[in-house]
């Protein structure tokens, strides 16, 4: 017997019964329903036209695993196609292919910004991304959200305090929970007043916004103080991400960077997904305008029916804001057949539990209608 073991488990246990009791445990629940929960916007993910990728891929001889790190025999002539021909989709001067959009947001934030240097983060960012702040060298401070001011304010008051590093200014071109814009060109100039570079998380724009796809950096990249997260696992229907800098900036990746240099390479397999994703992105722009068409039926849809929308995008949050009755909504809709999830805090504010309703592919309009529907009818004689 180990009495300290049982004390850390009984640690545990208190932990999981005070997230009960608040409404906040988390479980597993395995896919079943109508798709209005995933982030396969362009329904990639099940695409036969990507699985037939594969199959030719595997048939051709490209290894399921790389079997070592990219600085040793993981380095696939996979990985080094997708990232050419990334940086020729994306307009940048290089990229470089991790395994997830966490680990590269994680890896960047370890990696670049150094001890002198000021993090400005928005307040809504990933938790991958505070996650990288608090473990990287340099100062971190929280802005408000989508708030400019707030950003120039943070950076002129660490100056003021004696700050002498580099100022990054860390954000999503449309954040995960809320649907909403940065606004992307004051910061593009905020950083370019304050010699700051500015890096942005693109993990729910990447092949639903910008030209073919492109995201909502397209117009600024090859900016030597732009870095750019793509997510491939979104979107793009694969797995693994994408960071566009300067060759500067991938060089000392390569060098520095202890998730890269430490990590098996991802699949090469998942790199074949994702350079036949852009291709698709090229050649079969119907996706991207229909999902527009979508988004934009959504809209005027719950319009219509009076419900409010604080998003103009994809991603359509439902505030409860209480947690145990986000949870019973969510319970709800996925027993009248439709897959919602139930989003509480920390992953969003104290007070703001919500519906997350993604919109994808894998849905149409008639889908939606009936969703909306459903939704009227389970809350029904709620004060909102």
């Amino acid at each position: 017997m180990n009495p300290a073991g049982i004390g850390r488990a009984d640690t545990y246990a208190r932990v999981l019964h005070a997230l009960k009791d608040d409404n906040r445990l988390r479980t597993l629940k395995s896919r079943l329903g109508i798709d209005f929960t995933s982030n396969d916007y362009l329904a990639l993910a099940s695409a036969p036209r990507m699985k037939r990728a594969l199959l030719a891929a595997l048939e051709a001889g490209t290894p399921i695993g790389a079997g070592g790190s990219r600085l040793l025999r993981g380095n696939c002539e996979e990985h080094e196609y997708l990232e050419a021909e990334a940086a020729k989709f994306f307009g940048a001067e290089t990229v470089l292919f991790f395994g997830g959009g966490y680990v590269a947001n994680f890896a960047v934030l370890t990696t670049l910004p150094q001890r002198d240097d000021l993090l400005v983060l928005d307040s809504f960012v990933h938790a991958s991304i505070h996650e990288g702040a608090r473990a990287g060298r340099a100062e971190f401070r929280i802005s408000d959200h989508n708030d400019p001011r707030s950003v120039e304010n943070t950076i002129r008051d660490w100056r003021s305090q004696g700050g002498v590093g580099r100022v990054w200014i860390v954000v999503e071109s449309v954040y995960s929970m809320d649907g909403d814009f940065a606004p992307l060109k004051d910061l593009v100039e905020i950083a370019s007043r304050h010699d700051a570079f500015l890096m942005v998380d693109e993990a729910q724009a990447t092949g639903v916004y910008g030209e073919q796809g492109r995201g909502l950096t397209a117009p600024y990249e090859r900016s030597e103080n732009l870095v750019v997260i793509h997510t491939c696992g979104k979107a793009l229907g694969a797995a693994g991400a994408l960071v566009t800098a300067s060759t500067a900036i991938r060089d000392f990746m390569i060098n520095r960077c202890r998730p890269f240099i430490f990590a098996t390479a991802p699949s090469p397999l998942m790199a074949v997904g994702v350079r036949d994703a852009l291709l698709i992105l090229q050649q079969e722009p119907e996706r991207q305008q229909g999902l527009a068409r979508l988004v934009a039926f959504t809209h005027r849809e719950m319009k219509a029916r009076g419900l409010r929308c604080p998003s103009e995008s994809h991603i359509v949050p439902y505030i409860v804001g209480d947690n145990a009755q986000a949870m019973q909504l969510a319970s709800a809709m996925q027993a009248r057949g439709f897959d919602i999830r139930g989003i509480r805090p920390p992953t969003v504010p104290a007070g703001t539990a919500r519906l997350r309703i993604s919109l994808t592919l894998n849905v149409g309009e008639e889908d939606v209608r009936a969703m909306l529907d459903a939704l009227i009818e389970q809350t029904r004689g709620w004060s909102r």
